[in-house]
């Protein structure tokens, strides 16, 4: 049973597609990683146990339509980004993930004007970090320098700042770092170059759980993998709260907790 939490520690109308897991997630792209054999019974059960995490924090949970012949569709982060002023529909690196995009248009167009990455760039959501007014985007497998531009030309004029960050180690820039607020990042610096983030307090996670750098932020609480608790330990001693859900499942598909959502402020 997850903890009841006070409304206070939540910002107002928060919202959460999400994308159930599909038959085929067995045949997802992989790029750093070994295929090893998915429990779709399994990560279904796990996926659930995220949704009522958000939901415990009363978050909105929008459930889209399945695409069960589109493997990796559980992780619609990468197909948007949202932020208060626009959603940005992306251009996936992964050619098979492109056919995901316009699934998720009638909800965005709902509450954001929209705005799209075009060809020949490539991005996706699970590259791009916000922290306050800062866009940090992973320069990686799948998102290009030219996806990077264009991200820039949406949203410069809304009066954010892009910066690019090498992504040697990992599928994504959110694979290895996430922001906790106040200035923090929790992070695997092994993975990334860490010179674009230098403004930004670094929490590392442990050496023996390199895949724990990425958490769901909302409000003052953070949604963390259960399976790596020598990091679940530095960020409680911190006074980080933590609500921690299972994703063994869904990890070996190289998906982290912030890939099986797209969350935005309804009311912004």
């Amino acid at each position: 049973m997850f903890l009841t939490l006070l409304a206070s520690t939540m910002p107002p109308m928060t919202t959460a597609i999400i994308r159930p897991v599909s038959r085929s997630i067995q045949e997802c792209e992989l790029t750093h990683m070994d295929r090893d054999p998915i429990c779709y019974e399994t990560a279904c059960a796990q996926h659930q146990a995220y949704v009522e995490a958000l939901e415990s924090l009363g978050v909105t949970v929008i459930e889209l339509d399945p695409l069960h012949h589109h493997p990796d569709a559980v992780f619609v982060e990468d197909i948007a980004v949202v932020c208060d002023d626009v959603a940005i529909l992306t251009r996936p690196g992964a050619e098979s993930r492109r056919g995901e995009v316009e699934s998720i248009t009638p909800i965005l167009s709902a509450h954001r004007p929209l705005a799209h990455i075009e060809d020949p760039a490539t991005l996706e959501g699970g590259d791009v970090l916000l922290a306050e007014r800062t866009f940090y985007i992973g320069r990686s497998s799948r998102t290009n320098d030219a996806g990077i531009d264009q991200f820039r030309s949406i949203v410069t004029p809304y009066g954010y700042e892009v910066v690019a960050v090498d992504v040697p180690g990992a599928l994504h820039l959110k694979t290895a770092a996430t922001y906790l607020g106040e200035g923090r990042l929790l992070a695997n610096p092994e993975w990334i170059d860490m010179d674009g983030l230098e403004d930004l307090e670094l929490i590392a996670v442990h050496p023996d759980e390199p895949f724990a750098g990425n958490v769901v932020r909302i409000g003052e609480v953070m949604l963390f993998p259960k399976q790596f608790p020598h990091t679940a330990g530095r960020l409680e001693a911190r006074g980080i709260q933590l609500i921690q859900v299972p994703s063994t499942e869904l990890a070996k598909a190289e998906g982290s907790l912030t890939c099986k959502s797209v969350i935005f402020q309804a009311n912004a």
